[in-house]
């Protein structure tokens, strides 16, 4: 061919790794195996770019381990369960299940064409009834290990969609999906006992060396692991049997600022009095009506209802504080119940000053407070400076007037204990993780409900427990409120397993949350007739590469790590994988430009980019409308920002797309799309092919140009095979950007031209494969490139002008790298900030300044 013709090639080579099977994962002992993951997506019915980006990564990884001697599994399933396809269905008239696996369908033909090296024998939905039958396997084995129990809570309830959602469903005090103000509601859920593993959840943390930094902390923080005291106030005329308040505070150190104590609605001294009392009864509806969001209560009004109670100040009997039931104390965290000292605590202070309470300063800062400190009682806000500043205390009860918060609180606590006040205790943020949706798409829950039995679970041998896919012939109404299993009764209603008598079956699903964290365990054998084989397991597991957005960090991550746990003790997972993922890489989005107009009322009118004709820096619409464009965010089909993939291929190939998306920024960073951009990796991928084209017919003899191209090659399979290594794909990509240019100018005879285009098709083809494919097949290589050892460098044909450069990040060495002696700086700089040390440093920050001291030493400020 005369030039490249990706919509002829592209098709051609993914055949040809089909019918050889190229990609197929199959267990070898003694060969080392690698498992490489990317986050599985929701079948919405589209692929974007972003999911492009993410897969290619995955590619890139699992190709080249491939070529490197691994036995790779990279596979491919859907998160498939979930209210939007029931929302779906409630507006086509349609079904759930049917909008799933028809959008499933639709995204599989799209990623394929992307050429990614996916085992597709695997694949599998969590909405598959051999899927979510495992999953109920595993809840029965959960349940019997006592991981997992049913009990009251307060939950978020989405009037509407007439479902429990998470504290992250709700936003700004209203359904994630629906729009409704959420109501507090107490509901018997089903619920996994993650925070009996708090503490080990936390401590393995540190091990996760090759996790990002950021996403540690942050499940640090979700699990919140605090030392405080926990006391108890007497009470002084509170309805009998509430003769005590316990609480639980961090800043014990604060009692002498005490100046109320307020409970949550749901406390069992507030639901006492709303039995006796109206107006406590309308109160506490009120506050129940909100969610239970942190932000949420932390943005609200302060609202407090004065029981009339008081209690004894545990220094002082004839200290008494009144006891308010308070709409900003919930009752799952610590005891329910507060002592509020406002000189110390924002939310507090609100109150106080709301009520009209005392404010009482107990520290403040210990240097230049005269002049500058206003006291909150006289007006200045909250003062709450970190534990390890060191603070002068105004009424010191257990040390010294200076100290810093932490040894305060120690301090306090141990006074507490001495004096029979409380008991110092260590408490963690993270609850138990309340598993059941009222909703029809998702795992129904395996166990049945017996007047005479109680909860009995399901016999193992009836598993799966489908949903029904009619109602007794008739189509399921999803338009309907509520859960139409509640009003579904020949699939409700049948006979206990255990007296025979009739029962009910659970009507409630699990959160899909579920579903996601144990599916990497499923995919090292998705056709065993239990949840795992653990042969497979043992020889797959763990999860060597996983890549995911930042977004999963918490919860996703932290209810996986939590399954892995139960999974080992349960006898489903070897005692390796009690951390499933051993190295995480989070990827940064793909960002595009906004075009908008205004309507005649001034609202903002988005368009398509396809619909936007670009001159200069302007856009018009087709019919010369000037359009806005608003700078590059993240794409959003409410801002119509996207780009289709499959336009992008149907235009320029997998490649190019491949190739921009990788090219472009550093893999953590945003990467933002532009028509420029894809263009020009399109006309480069163009080079490529006509520089190997005339590699392949050149008949000119060996010449002088040989070995300065050979060296050069050897230095290219050296930093590519580095950056790969590195996530550093866009160093990688810039280095052959380099080699490529080298070929081209190259005198060298045709045997070397061929052998170093041959190398070029190598190094390329984690990123395009089919381009490399083409170009292997072209020059003469055997086989599939696809099936190529990977290129291996020459040391000694880099020595002659090359140089060792130590990295150091903030003064202390962290890695070295290898590079020509004339190098220029800014590529020196380029190359050592694609190095995994220096990536692992500044965990997506940009560096505050870099040193390259030509052919010594490259110094990384971070």
């Amino acid at each position: 061919m005369s030039r490249y013709a990706p919509a002829e090639i592209e098709p051609k080579w993914q055949k040809a790794w089909d019918e050889a099977l190229t990609f197929r994962a199959e267990r070898k002992d003694g060969k080392p195996k690698y498992y490489v993951l990317e986050m599985f997506p929701y079948p919405s019915g589209r692929i974007h770019i972003g999911h492009v980006r993410n897969y290619t990564m995955g590619d890139v990884v699992a190709r080249y381990k491939r070529a490197t001697g691994h036995n790779v599994l990279h596979p491919m399933g859907f998160d498939a369960f979930g209210m939007p396809a029931e929302n779906a269905a409630m507006a086509s008239d349609g079904h759930p299940k049917d909008w799933t696996y028809g959008n499933i369908d639709t995204m599989v033909e799209q990623m394929k064409p992307l050429g990614l090296s996916i085992d597709w024998s695997r694949m599998f939905a969590t909405c598959d009834p051999d899927y979510y039958g495992q999953q109920q396997a595993l809840f029965l084995d959960f349940l019997e290990q006592g991981l997992v129990y049913r009990k009251n809570a307060v939950v978020n309830w989405d009037p509407v969609d007439m479902t429990v959602l998470a504290n992250e469903q709700v936003e700004d005090g209203r359904g994630w999906r629906s729009g409704a103000l959420v109501e507090r509601r107490e509901l018997t859920q089903w619920f996994f006992r993650i925070s009996d593993f708090a503490e080990d959840l936390l401590e393995a943390l540190d091990g996760l060396d090759d996790w990002p930094a950021k996403v540690k902390t942050m499940q640090a923080n979700w699990i919140g692991r605090s030392r405080g005291l926990q006391f108890a106030f007497s009470t002084i005329d509170a309805p009998e049997g509430h003769d005590r308040i316990e609480v639980y505070t961090t800043r014990p150190d604060t009692l002498l600022g005490a100046s109320f104590v307020g409970i949550s609605p749901d406390h069992p001294l507030a639901k006492q009095l709303e039995r006796e009392n109206e107006e406590v009864a309308a109160f506490n509806a009120e506050c129940r009506r909100m969610g239970t969001s942190e932000e949420e209560l932390e943005t609200a009004e302060k609202k407090g209802f004065d029981t009339g109670i008081t209690v004894r100040h545990p220094f002082d009997t004839s200290w008494e504080l009144p006891v308010y039931i308070a709409n900003f104390i919930l009752m799952d965290y610590g005891t329910g119940a507060i002592f509020g000292c406002p000189a110390h605590d924002p939310r507090d202070l609100e109150f106080a000053r709301k009520y009209e309470l005392p404010v009482q300063t107990v520290f403040a800062p210990a240097m230049g407070e005269e002049g500058t400190f206003i006291l909150p009682e006289d007006g200045g806000p909250a003062y709450v400076p970190p534990k390890v500043e060191t603070v002068r205390y105004l009424k010191p009860f257990a040390g010294e007037e200076a100290m810093t918060g932490d040894v305060a609180i120690d301090a306090a606590i141990a006074f507490c204990e001495e004096n029979g006040v409380g008991q110092g205790v260590t408490k963690f943020r993270l609850r138990d993780w309340g598993l059941s949706r009222q909703r029809y798409w998702g795992c129904p829950i395996p166990v049945i409900h017996c007047e005479t039995c109680g909860v009995v679970p399901e016999k193992k041998e009836n598993l799966p427990v489908t949903l029904p896919y009619d109602e007794d012939g008739k189509p399921i109404d999803f338009s309907v409120p509520g859960n139409p299993l509640d009003r579904h009764p020949s699939w409700r209603d049948v006979s206990c397993p255990s007296c025979g008598a009739a029962a009910r079956r659970e009507t409630d699903t699990m959160d899909t949350f579920v579903d996601s964290s144990w599916y990497f365990a499923r995919f090292t054998a998705p056709k065993a007739e239990t949840p795992t084989d653990m042969a497979d397991a043992e020889y797959w597991m763990n999860v060597d590469q996983y890549i995911g957005g930042i977004e999963h960090a918490i919860l996703h991550l932290l209810y996986a790590r939590f399954f892995s746990r139960a999974m080992h003790l349960t006898g489903h997972l070897p005692e390796k994988s009690r951390e499933p993922f051993d190295a995480l890489f989070t990827q940064g989005m793909v960002t595009h430009a906004i075009f908008q107009t205004k309507d005649k009322a001034g609202r903002p009118v988005f368009h398509f980019p396809e619909d936007v004709e670009l001159r200069d820096n302007s856009a018009f619409l087709k019919d010369g409308t000037e359009v806005e464009i608003v700078p590059s965010a993240k794409m959003s089909k409410s801002k119509k920002n996207v780009v289709d993939p499959v336009e992008i291929v149907t235009q320029y190939g997998a490649d190019t797309a491949r190739w921009f998306v990788l090219s472009d920024s550093p893999p953590e960073r945003d990467v933002e799309w532009t028509a420029a951009g894809a263009e020009a990796a399109s006309k480069h991928l163009g080079r490529v092919w006509r520089i190997a084209s005339e590699a392949a017919a050149s008949e000119a003899a060996s010449g002088e140009g040989d070995e300065p191209l050979l060296r050069e090659m050897h230095k290219t399979i050296h930093d590519v095979t580095q950056g790969i290594d590195s996530f550093g794909f866009n160093a990688a990509i810039a280095r052959l950007y380099g080699f490529t240019s080298t070929l081209s100018k190259s005198d060298a005879g045709a045997d070397a031209k061929r052998q170093a285009a041959r190398t070029l098709a190598q190094l390329m083809s984690p990123m395009t494969p089919h381009l490399a494919e083409e170009m292997w097949a072209t020059l003469g290589g055997e086989g599939l490139v696809a099936d190529a050892p990977w290129p291996v460098a020459d040391e000694s044909m880099m020595v002659e002008d090359t140089v060792t450069m130590p990295i150091q990040i903030n003064g202390k060495r962290r890695g070295e790298v290898v590079v020509p002696k004339e190098m220029e700086k800014a590529e020196v700089e380029e190359l050592a900030l694609s190095h995994h040390a220096v990536l692992k440093a500044l965990d997506g920050a940009s560096p505050k300044k870099v040193i390259v001291v030509p052919g010594r030493i490259v110094n990384v400020v971070v």
